[in-house]
């Protein structure tokens, strides 16, 4: 089973290179994050034409969040995550699909830092971890993949030196990613690629791609009763080259049968 992950950066603008690589890639599931596009306008019908259900949460201009699927129902079990009532960001989706359970994210951005949006990244990334730790308990099959905007070290980063002060590279950011991971989660594409220079994101400006000055932000986190199925982890990047296409590319795994 292949199981991705794709930050698309707005679904309708791009909705040919997702479909062009939906249909290049195959994968049986995928988690979608910045749809930036309200519930109405979500491309369900050209989704179902290449063979995959969905489920969605959007947001008019920014965030929103999906599941696709070609492996069979998607049954929805949560939508955002509980701690904040007030908390009206479309940015946390789960469902059970082919015998696993799935958290697809999109975690705050916290820029500027200090201030209230990186305040409101700590509460969000807090509310994960509870969350999280349940999941971990359930002794289910669990995935949480998506957009964490964390890079985790400094191997994660092109020129670590100038993020110092960004709230994708601030100390407290990294050391809620490493609270969650240390609940028993494994980082698929880190564990995979151990000591490999790995981005999943280029910038649009100063020639970024071309360059390979990227970030790893996306992620996908496997539970206990998931790890040790993985057989394989990798970035699409060739599909930040194409014309009109995200600053982010897929990250996929493969996973042997339960």
């Amino acid at each position: 089973m292949k199981i991705a992950t794709y930050n698309v950066n707005g679904i309708n603008g791009r909705l040919p290179v997702l479909l062009r690589w939906l249909s290049e890639a195959l994968p049986d599931i995928v988690c979608l994050q910045e749809l930036k596009a309200p519930d109405e306008k979500f491309p369900e019908a050209a989704l179902a034409e290449l063979g995959y259900r969905a489920i969605w949460q959007g947001q008019k201009s920014w965030n929103g969040v999906a599941i696709l699927s070609r492996a069979g129902e998607i049954h929805e079990t949560r939508r955002g995550l509980p701690g904040e009532a007030e908390d009206t960001h479309s940015r946390y989706i789960e469902a059970a699909v082919a015998g696993i359970l799935i958290g697809g994210l999109y975690l705050p951005n916290g820029n500027p830092r200090p201030g209230p949006k990186f305040d409101y990244k700590l509460r969000w990334f807090d509310r994960l971890i509870d969350h999280a730790a349940g999941l971990i308990e359930s002794g289910l099959p669990v995935m949480i993949a998506g957009d964490f905007n964390v890079m985790p070290t400094e191997r994660d980063v092109y020129k670590p030196e100038r993020w110092l002060d960004d709230a994708l590279f601030a100390p407290e950011a990294r050391a809620a990613y490493f609270r969650l991971l240390d609940q028993g989660w494994t980082d698929a594409l880190r564990t995979t690629h151990p000591d490999e220079t790995i981005y999943t994101f280029w910038d649009y400006f100063r020639n970024a791609y071309a360059r390979n000055a990227g970030l790893r932000i996306d992620h996908l986190l496997l539970s206990p009763a998931l790890s040790d199925r993985l057989v394989a982890a990798g970035v699409d990047a060739h599909v930040r080259g194409w014309e009109k296409t995200s600053d982010h590319a897929p990250v996929w795994i493969e996973l042997r049968d339960g």
